[in-house]
């Protein structure tokens, strides 16, 4: 009862921000349809900006709601499949900034954490965050053996509000679904759960370490591209000691060019490597907004913060690649069969008709600048082709198109001429000549066939524990079967017994 009393109180207090923001009609197109209620709501005279646009007000309300719903946006913005495209790519838009927390109490998480005083770790250590977010903020040290360092500190408190706010809100979810059958389709609890899941990666700075030493392997032979190295002795669950990044902030052209570096070719650089890792690696930086490039000498982009990473395995990626070469050499036949063969598309779609559906996509946008291409019409293009021909949502090719837009906002901040398709084609046509020629789809088979007789020991293995566990259950079954029939007969033969017995009884007595 006192939960419950402590949960409608602090949603009565969310929906009293989102309300004041114009927010709640952007969560309510997630249910596909709009109560009574909240537009009587919206008679209300807040005082929020009217000239703003009205995908901004779900994003301007969690700001103001604060650091844990800062986070849980950018969870959501991670699961269009969940959320749908358009509310996620409007969340992409969460500036994750907030006032930092004391240094004395960053350096006491971090002595606790690491078992030893700031004076044994560091020679050097900032009191002041040179950034702080909505889960950690970053101080700038050196190691005593003169190392200039990052170190990464989770916001104390940080995981028991958003605890609390979790716990809120599956308990509103569980209601929900108790009375709504629209709801239940949905399933906010599943949503719910699946947020909590995201985040409690990321509280965990472990996790992010290992994405950037994973990140760091893969692309440690790439020249234009480069990860800090993690300090593996100072980082724990709540602390993240990198390799500090002497660089220029993507986002300042200017500082860029009066360092004598070359804005287009750093473009350049950027997309190609996104595209590398996407389809070399199967696994991308999924969070390249201009705060986490740097610009370093030789025009080599540095990135930082690994909390978001997407992932996309072999058979994604040939889609992916025959998709981009389609899109490149105008081939609405190759993207259309991509699409038809991964099961993107039912096989009961008019594949002619799904065929032009996607020229009517493509025809406008090659040879064009990026500046003349509108990333967003082209998504929404995208978005009703998939809705028209029944395709269901894919959440790792949509990470990825989120990852490109945001990807080629920055390309454009540096070089606003850049043509997508030009820079792109060396790396998709390299990648299609090495990997969907006919020997290393050959190659493909082999290794797959190989790779299933490898596994055939362990298959006979599981078979015979499977067929030993069904013999063990039947013959438990039997001796049950058995027992419930001793118990039966016994209970049929009592009664008969003491009927027996009442029957003697009434006639001699």
């Amino acid at each position: 009862m006192i939960k419950s009393i402590r949960h409608t109180a602090r949603l009565l207090k969310i929906g009293y921000i989102l309300s004041k923001h114009d927010a709640l009609t952007d969560l309510f197109k997630l249910f596909g349809e709009q109560p009574k209620t909240i537009e009587k709501l919206r008679k209300f005279k807040f005082n929020y900006d009217l000239n703003a646009a009205p995908e901004t007000h779900l994003v301007i309300a969690l700001q103001n709601l604060g650091p844990s719903f800062i986070k849980i946006g950018q969870a959501l913005a991670t699961r269009p499949d969940i959320i749908g495209p358009e509310v996620a790519f409007d969340l992409l838009k969460l500036q994750d900034q907030v006032p930092p927390f004391e240094g004395a109490l960053a350096k006491k998480i971090i002595e606790q954490e690491l078992g030893a005083t700031i004076q044994e770790l560091f020679s050097e250590f900032s009191d002041q965050p040179i950034a702080a977010a909505s889960i950690a903020q970053v101080h700038m040290a050196k190691t005593n053996d003169g190392k200039k360092v990052a170190v990464k500190v989770l916001r104390p408190g940080i995981a028991k509000a958003f605890s609390k706010d979790l716990e809120a809100f599956l308990w509103l979810a569980k209601i929900v679904e108790l009375f709504s059958s629209t709801a239940r389709r949905l399933r906010p609890t599943k949503v719910v759960e699946t947020i909590a899941d995201v985040i409690a990666l990321e509280m965990d700075l472990r996790i992010e370490a290992a994405a950037a030493a994973e990140l760091k392997q893969n692309t440690q032979n790439n020249p234009h591209y480069d990860v800090p190295e993690v300090d593996w002795e100072r980082t724990s669950r709540q602390v993240l000691t990198t390799n500090w990044v002497d660089g220029i902030p993507l986002k300042d052209r200017d500082a860029i060019v009066k360092a004598k570096l070359d804005p287009v070719k750093l473009a350049e650089n950027l997309v190609q490597s996104f595209l590398n890792q996407a389809l070399n690696d199967g696994y991308f930086h999924a969070d390249l907004h201009q705060g986490n490039l740097f610009a370093c000498p030789d025009n080599k982009i540095t990135a930082i913060d690994f909390g978001i990473m997407g992932r996309i395995d072999l058979k994604t990626r040939r889609a992916l690649a025959d998709i981009l070469y389609g899109f490149a050499n105008q081939d609405y036949d190759r993207i259309a069969k991509a699409h038809f063969d991964m099961g993107y598309v039912p096989k009961d779609q008019d594949y002619v008709q799904f065929k032009q559906a996607i020229r009517a996509i493509g025809e406008p946008v090659v040879g064009k600048p990026l500046r003349e291409i509108s990333a967003g019409k082209l998504l929404g293009q995208l978005f009703e082709t998939t809705a028209k021909f029944n395709m269901q949502t894919q959440p790792q090719l949509i990470l990825l198109q989120k990852t490109m837009v945001t990807a080629e906002g920055v390309a454009l901040n540096l070089n606003p001429d850049i043509n997508m398709w030009e820079v792109s084609r060396p790396v998709i046509e390299k990648w299609v000549a090495e990997n969907l020629n006919p020997l290393a789809i050959a190659k493909e088979m082999v290794k797959t066939t190989v790779e299933m007789f490898s596994r055939f020991p362990q298959i006979i293995e599981d078979v015979e524990i499977f067929l030993q566990q069904t013999r063990e259950l039947q013959s438990t079954r039997h001796r049950r079967r058995s027992s419930l029939k001793l118990f039966l007969y016994g209970i049929v033969g009592g009664l008969v017994g003491s009927g027996l017995a009442y029957s003697l009884y009434i006639l001699f007595k």
